[in-house]
């Protein structure tokens, strides 16, 4: 790192007000990043704007009352509270897993292999995934949708599984292997088929839809949705797991957050757009989706001004798999007129509608499959967050004084 951009061993710690020893804990415990410093020296340089953050954090723990202010003034959207995770990364337009960048891991990895970097920070390390659900499924009620059954599972398993409640590391684990077989299941249950539970996770899904020849693009598209760095259902899942909660029970807090048109069903809107570009001009539906919603839905997106890459990765394996596909080059098209009119590329969920059109699925499995790769992450960040204290934000009051008050 640049000097201006770091500080030295005494620097920091007069920052920090710490000792070196607390430092070096510091940079053991991934909350400051640290590299050699000039040649011939056994001296460190220790990154300012880590530094800074962290006194920011302890100035907040010593003054809650001005924490909540200032958390309250900067908004809880699209920024604050900043937590600290070692999960996922969003950097320079890149999508990172523990250290790996996941465009390439789109390319070959399996869900599997995904699931075990995120949950042990290992890449090599691969538990034994898929397991057995070993649940009863049967006395569940019928659902109407996938989701609804996938939370019918999810309540079930936090109430009658009792391997939720061990705490070991090593049980967490398999927990979450059960945890993630069990969507897997339940989704086979919804359709009538046999659990498969030694196939891969992406072949289980490609044998549930009833479309082997999507395998390949489904194992790109769970892979690029793993994980996206603090989002609306993680931070639900991290909450509810901070309580003490199992991981099915933080999974199913996350899969009810999912389920709002501003996170996981913004992909129907873009899947409408996508229909309408079919049935007139990809220009019209442009224009018609803005004057309904406000805005065009599956473009633009705050962390990728200049694109998604998760977006670009999987309408590049749609075009080359399917290059006629109707769906295909109407999504193509509406990039472009998109491009021309207002600037901005396409983002995540216009790729799993144009995915969803192709393989001849009902809209509302954009969310389906929106969950199924989220999982992995919600499970990641369950497991992250079950380590540490409870997550408990305080509010700042601005409602009415109290009554007599002066």
């Amino acid at each position: 790192m640049p000097a201006t951009d770091s500080l030295s061993t005494a620097q920091a710690c007069a920052a920090l007000g710490v000792k070196p020893a607390t430092l070096y804990a510091y940079v053991s415990r991934g909350l400051v990043r640290s590299e050699p410093g000039p040649a011939g020296t056994r001296q460190r340089r220790y990154h300012a704007g880590d530094v800074a953050a962290l006194a920011e954090r302890q100035a907040g723990r010593r003054d809650p009352q001005a924490a909540v202010q200032g958390a309250v003034q900067a908004s809880l959207n699209w920024g604050q509270p900043v937590l600290d995770s070692v999960l996922t990364a969003v950097q320079g337009g890149t999508l990172i897993y523990r250290g790996h960048a996941a465009l390439p891991l789109a390319e070959a990895a399996t869900v599997e292999e995904v699931a075990a970097l995120l949950w042990t920070g290992e890449a090599g390390r691969h538990p034994a995934l898929p397991l057995r659900a070993r649940l009863n499924l049967g006395g569940q009620p019928r659902a109407a949708r996938p989701l609804e059954a996938l939370g019918y599972a999810l309540t079930h398993a936090g109430a009658h599984d009792p391997g939720v409640h061990d705490t070991r590391p090593e049980a967490r684990l398999r927990q979450a292997g059960r945890t993630l077989n069990l969507l897997y299941a339940t989704l086979e249950r919804h359709v009538c088929l046999p659990p498969a539970p030694d196939l891969p996770l992406h072949l289980r899904l490609a044998r549930a839809w009833g479309r082997p020849d999507g395998a390949e693009v489904l194992r790109r598209a769970l892979v690029l949705l793993a994980d996206h760095e603090l989002n609306v259902s993680a931070f639900a899942a991290r909450v509810t797991a901070s309580s003490g909660a199992g991981l099915p029970h933080s999974v199913l807090a996350a899969l009810c957050a999912l389920q709002g048109p501003r996170h996981g069903l913004a992909a129907l809107n873009a899947h409408a757009l996508l229909l309408g570009a079919l049935r007139g001009t990809p220009r019209a539906a442009l224009h018609e989706a803005a004057r309904q919603l406000g805005r065009v839905p599956g473009f633009g997106h705050a962390l990728y001004p200049a694109g998604d890459p998760r977006a670009t990765a999987l309408l590049a394996t749609l075009a080359q798999t399917w290059p006629g596909a109707p769906g295909v080059q109407a999504a193509l098209a509406l990039g472009t007129a998109a491009q021309e009119e207002t600037g901005e590329h396409p983002n995540v969920d216009l790729a799993l509608a144009t995915l969803i059109h192709v393989l001849g699925r009902d809209p509302e499995d954009t969310a389906t499959l929106f969950a199924l790769g989220r999982a992995v992450g919600w499970l990641a960040h369950a497991l992250e967050a079950g380590q540490g204290g409870l997550l408990r934000p305080r509010a700042r009051y601005v409602g009415p004084p109290l009554a007599g008050s002066v």
